[in-house]
């Protein structure tokens, strides 16, 4: 039979067992009865068995597909955890880090029952089991809520990609720490992040400083039937990714310069036009989210002084519209004065040089203009320092450590 292991860590001096001491006297020890040093030793003993309580209870019904098997022990730690349909399908899964519960590698089965059983191991090494068994829910009605993240499995990014979860439907404020839960990064080197909530379709994680190049990131998002309201999640979602090596541009409007630096060095320098005075650009630190080597910008239909132009090598800095682009039309005015519509301008020899040598999650910070981004307007977790950002966390920072969750999620 196929069975889930925990691993075993060694216990505390906490779940040592705690032995009476008699002191001297000079009229000697009284001589116990029986009765009072068979008590003793069955409360020794018992002192010694892991004394476990289970979620859900047994019995229960209407449990989500989502269901972690809640793990309560004293007296000793988890070692094993075993989950098996009523078909005889055993589960696999991972025990969260704090060792709160045990997490389904994915979502079960609607309407189905299922047996757990929950093995913990006491200081003197025995082993005490705790069952229970519960049904699930039907298959709700309404249609789920689909969530996707920015991650591409196997891609390289740069240091200060975030990795965002955009959802179909709101989640309400009340189901979103449940949610965030879910939400698991695991990182190699660990390196501290938080999770934070940029609007109610959109979470973001991002590391206290910028990701250590070469990182291996591992997102996984184990959403599938987690409850929201009267809908749930769909499925999960997991990705593994790369972070590549450190390069960061710093767009500064006082002497219309892009400065380009890797490793605290800088490599390379570029004249650049910006937003007019009727347009100006955005200051901000913000991160390339999307890179274009030909597109067209099209504004006609935002009436007058609209226009329509064909673009190289451009990069996606806001939703808004605001690129780091080829404009060859603006070479002149490129290191002297600000001539476009709110996007960096960059002569077309540097910004193909920009565009071979960049990554999506590279940072670029631009200071110096009349406005600032606001926070949403791209990927702009950056746009705040580390204590503003994690401000408004509703799950406790968390060190990306690798095994956190592991194998099975």
């Amino acid at each position: 039979m196929a069975v889930n292991r925990v691993g075993v860590k060694v216990l505390a001096a906490a779940l040592a067992v705690s032995v009476p001491v008699v002191l001297a006297a000079c009229t000697g020890p009284s001589r116990p009865t029986s009765a009072t040093t068979a008590a003793k030793a069955k409360a020794a003993i018992a002192a010694t068995v892991p004394m476990i309580t289970v979620a859900p209870t047994a019995t229960g019904s209407r449990v989500p597909i989502s269901v972690e098997i809640g793990t309560s022990v004293s007296n000793g730690i988890v070692s094993d955890v075993s989950l098996v349909s009523a078909t005889g399908q055993h589960i696999p899964g991972t025990m969260r880090a704090d060792g709160s519960s045990w997490v389904p590698s994915s979502p079960l089965q609607y309407a189905q029952r299922y047996t757990a059983v929950v093995t913990a191991i006491g200081a003197d090494g025995k082993t005490t089991s705790a069952t229970t068994t519960f049904t699930t829910v039907a298959k709700p009605a309404a249609k789920s809520i689909q969530a996707q993240v920015n991650l591409g499995d196997g891609q390289q990014y740069g240091v200060a990609m975030p990795i965002v979860v955009d959802f179909t439907a709101s989640i309400p404020a009340a189901a979103r720490a449940d949610v965030q839960r879910r939400l698991f990064v695991n990182s190699m080197p660990a390196q501290v992040g938080a999770w934070r909530w940029i609007s109610d379709r959109e979470v973001v994680y991002r590391p206290r400083s910028y990701w250590k190049p070469g990182t291996v990131l591992t997102f996984t998002g184990a959403l599938g039937g987690v409850p929201v309201g009267n809908r749930v999640l769909s499925k999960n979602v997991t990705s593994t990714a790369t972070i590549g090596r450190d390069m960061e541009m710093t767009v500064t409007n006082s002497n219309h310069t892009m400065t380009i630096t890797s490793n605290g060095k800088v490599i390379k320098r570029a004249p650049i036009s910006m937003g007019k005075a009727s347009t100006p650009s955005w200051s901000g630190r913000f991160v390339i989210m999307d890179r274009l080597y030909a597109t067209v910008f099209d504004t006609l239909d935002m009436g007058p002084g609209g226009y329509r132009v064909a673009v190289n090598y451009a990069e996606r800095l806001t939703w808004s519209g605001m690129f780091l682009h080829s404009a060859p039309w603006s070479v002149y005015a490129q290191g002297h004065f600000n001539v476009s519509h709110g996007c960096v301008n960059i002569g077309p020899s540097n910004a193909k040089w920009i565009y071979q040598n960049s990554l999506v999650g590279d940072p670029v910070t631009v200071t110096g203009t009349s406005k600032h981004v606001a926070a949403g307007n791209g990927w702009t977790a950056w746009d705040m320092s580390w204590t503003d950002y994690i401000k408004d966390s509703l799950v406790p920072i968390t060190v990306s450590a690798p095994g956190t969750l592991a194998a099975g999620l």
